[in-house]
């Protein structure tokens, strides 16, 4: 039905790859591109069909515009760095291609963790005709779909979201990230921020803790950070009052994590080591375990889900909706540990319900202003099956 251009061959791009390999019907050919065409063969070894490889600098829109005019694909996946979501949707401006990808564009310079400059491109996307998707992996991605879900199905208005990220898993090393090791430590070190009452409340960075019971894992300490989706829910769902993100982190992560912070290792500006400059976070994740690598041994699991508080009906009502994932059932799958697996069924899930036209637009969307109906069917289809548990309401009627 469809060529798909991938870009990105790391965890999460080997797992978009399977997923759309598994698809014929509506992937009827694929290209998997990187940097490192030695990657790129390796998963292609992995599948069970042909697909074409290619090499990629995904930093220069001229190289990804070219690369678009040889395989001509309908849709884009970006599965590469958030450093360089601006220069691919160049390029999908360039040639109007489709394209989606799974987090928000990062500055390398700074933490800033925005829609800001990606929404900047909705014009431009709108006067050529394409649509670009905007997060389109677990959180952000599927959290911002069980929301849309929940203002549409259960809720006549939403008062009240915590999304709830648990990753209950273990993959035997002192220390690693489940996903790449800059966007990882730069998003746990910033300072927290969550909306209530119409503003931005900031804390200092991991400051705010909650026990959470999560199904299928038990009772785990959750600290508040600030995630790209609360930018977006905030305009998005209804007369919503408060909204907040919280992850789980084990005791030995954070110990490391602050002796990282303690020594300088996590800064991301430049500093002098014999005549050269170097950011130390560039080479701590030199030092880390490459995050496609922790399958193999990775056990447990993660349960990721949004807790809401609304009315329905004149009363309050309160819902948890989550999906489990095993990792090593993942590594069974595709090879991949859990929190790769959660990030690229999504984006295989948004670029087959653009080639089908279930999804459809010019301009640039975030994935909750699209009818959320086939993506939950979809969920369930393509191994992320969501389940829902009806919680004890908190709010008093307005």
């Amino acid at each position: 039905m469809g060529r798909v251009l991938i870009i990105g061959a790391g965890g999460v791009g080997g797992v978009v790859t399977h997923k759309c390999a598994q698809v014929p019907g509506v992937f009827s050919e694929i290209c998997l591109a990187s940097r490192s065409l030695e990657k790129c063969q390796r998963i292609q070894q992995a599948l069970n069909r042909d697909i074409q490889i290619a090499k990629v600098d995904a930093d220069q829109p001229s190289d990804v515009v070219r690369l678009i005019q040889s395989f001509k694909p309908q849709v884009l996946i970006n599965a590469a760095l958030p450093y360089q979501d601006l220069s691919i949707m160049e390029a999908c401006l360039q040639t109007g291609v489709h394209y989606i990808d799974t987090a928000n564009y990062e500055h390398p310079d700074e933490a800033k963790f925005s829609y800001h400059w990606q929404w900047a491109y909705h014009d431009r996307f709108k006067e050529r005709g394409i649509m670009a998707l905007l997060g389109c992996g677990f959180d952000p991605g599927v959290t911002n779909v069980f929301c849309a879900w929940a203002q549409k199905q259960h809720f006549d208005w939403i008062q009240n979201i915590d999304i709830l990220d648990c990753n209950a898993g273990h993959h035997g090393h002192a220390f690693a990230t489940n996903f790449n090791p800059e966007i990882n430590i730069r998003e746990i070190t910033q300072p927290g921020r969550y909306w209530e009452d119409g503003r931005w409340i900031e804390t200092a960075p991991l400051a705010m803790q909650m026990m959470h019971d999560y199904p299928e894992i038990g009772p785990r300490a959750s600290y508040l950070l600030y995630h790209e989706e609360l930018e977006s829910l905030v305009k998005n769902i209804r007369g919503l009052k408060r909204i907040r993100f919280f992850m789980t982190f084990s005791e030995s992560y954070l110990m490391h994590l602050r002796v990282l912070q303690n020594v300088g290792l996590t800064r991301i500006d430049p500093v002098d080591f014999e005549g050269q400059k170097i950011v130390p976070l560039k080479f701590l994740k030199t030092l880390l375990p490459e995050p496609s690598t922790l399958g193999k041994h990775y056990t447990g699991k993660t349960n990721i889900g949004c807790q809401i508080e609304g009315i329905k009906d004149g009363q309050p009502r309160s819902l948890y909706i989550y999906n489990v994932c095993d990792h090593a059932e993942c590594y069974r799958e595709v090879g991949s540990q859990a929190v790769s697996y959660t990030t690229g069924v999504p984006a295989m899930i948004g670029a087959k319900l653009m080639l089908t036209g279930q999804w459809h637009g010019a301009g640039v969307f975030n994935i909750e202003q699209l009818d959320p109906a086939p993506f939950m069917h979809d969920l369930n289809l393509y191994g992320l099956p969501w389940s829902v548990k009806e919680l004890v309401p908190q709010l008093v009627p307005a």
